[in-house]
């Protein structure tokens, strides 16, 4: 992609406008090429906060907003990278590549490959930039794969949008199918990594694909961004290790890791009432089903089998979520509740295992979002419902 001088110095002079605004101006600025440099704009900003290192290039070159929408961010791909390395690696679906600039980086020889021509252009004008020798391969995933020679790891991140736009999360709807695949990909690799949406039903997966060795639930700022499966054709446990992983900042991730085994077998202590402290797990460990598990690894207590939040009676520092110092328990009667919120005219409203929705239940409590109060609206072991109050404990990790 060539772009003129008068074109650089508009993106360069307007890289924090409204390119909405900018898009409507395109009369005013003849010499410049408005759509394209309303295309590197949006990628600008968007990579600011997605993709920083790359935003301080400003060289680089972005694509249109549905593949910056659909690409990585950099914490995301800095994990898929730290559990891979090797000699060579190949990415199947290289797509704007974020994934692979960064994987590959943990090894010695790497090959991209891309069925659209545009976004092989910006790999090919990209990389170098970045210090990166990556072969660059305009070719289907599934074509490359069927001629090409083993490597040590194979990525794939499967389009998961039909034909309509519409978004898709079952591995069938995926494409290329990862199921049809799986031979093969196995075949060819040592490990392969395929990145599928956070909205599947991970027992789905693995019931589906027969050679994943590992699971990696991952989320950001409590944000589920990924389900990675690890795929190896050697023999593997029966019982796959799934990894818990939230990205809270650069310094800070919480990780737990569980089995599906002990997820079954694992008791469930039932607390009476709530106590001290109130536990909210992050996302990741909800996504991943790890809801007894937690209770064999801290010293927690379940308010009921299905609400998926946890009480103690001294504060369990290290647990991988949100901590909350009880102030307060209401039933749901019309004098009590309106003692219990006497003054409080807005607060954060969480729902678990409730017959309400958070906006039924706020009309109804006349409250507003946000502030420093939490509210907690769920169900008891007894069945009562009851809404806790609570102040966020600060991170101690």
């Amino acid at each position: 992609m060539q772009l003129s001088t008068e074109t650089r110095r508009f993106i360069e002079e307007h890289a924090c406008e409204d390119v909405r605004q900018l898009a409507l101006q395109a009369k005013k600025f003849p010499q410049v090429d408005m759509p394209a440099a309303v295309v590197q704009i949006a990628g600008r900003q968007i990579a600011s906060v997605k993709v920083p290192s790359w935003h301080r290039m400003s060289e680089i070159l972005y694509p249109r907003h549905l593949s910056m929408e659909q690409c990585s961010s950099e914490v995301t791909a800095l994990y898929k990278a730290s559990l891979v390395e090797g000699k060579t690696f190949a990415d199947l679906t290289g797509g704007f590549g974020i994934d692979c600039s960064f994987i590959s980086q943990r090894f010695q020889e790497a090959d991209y490959v891309e069925r659209q021509a545009e976004l092989c252009a910006l790999a090919e004008h990209n990389f170098p930039l970045l210090g990166l020798n990556i072969r660059i391969h305009h070719n289907d995933g599934v074509a490359y794969l069927k001629q090409m020679q083993p490597v040590d790891c194979l990525f794939l991140d499967p389009a998961r949008r039909d034909g309509h736009g519409g978004k898709t999360v079952a591995i069938s709807d995926c494409e290329p199918d990862i199921s049809e695949w799986e031979e093969r990909l196995v075949d060819k690799a040592q490990t392969v990594m395929v990145k599928l949406s956070p909205m599947l039903d991970l027992s789905l997966a693995l019931n589906t694909l027969k050679h994943v060795r590992e699971v990696h639930v991952v989320s950001v700022n409590n944000e589920c961004k990924e389900l990675l499966l690890l795929l190896q054709k050697a023999s593997v446990s029966s019982e796959i290790p799934i990894h818990c992983e939230h990205i809270v900042n650069a310094d800070e991730h919480q990780h737990f890791v569980f089995t599906q085994a002990q997820e079954r077998t694992s008791d469930c202590p039932l607390a009476a009432q709530v106590e001290a402290y109130l536990y909210e797990p992050n996302t990741s460990i909800l996504k991943a089903g790890a809801f007894r598990s937690l209770t064999q690894t801290y010293p927690l207590k379940k308010l009921h089998v299905s609400s998926h939040l946890y009480t103690s009676s001294h504060l369990v520092e290290d647990f991988p979520g949100r901590i909350f110092k009880v102030e307060g328990v209401s039933g749901f009667g019309k004098k009590e509740l309106k003692t219990f919120l006497q003054g409080m005219e807005k607060a954060n409203l969480t729902i678990r295992n409730f017959p309400s929705s958070v906006a039924e239940l706020r009309k109804r409590l006349k409250l507003k979002e946000g502030g420093e109060d939490y509210l907690f609206a769920t169900t008891l072991a007894d069945e009562s419902k009851v809404i806790v109050k609570g102040k966020k404990v600060l991170s101690v990790h």
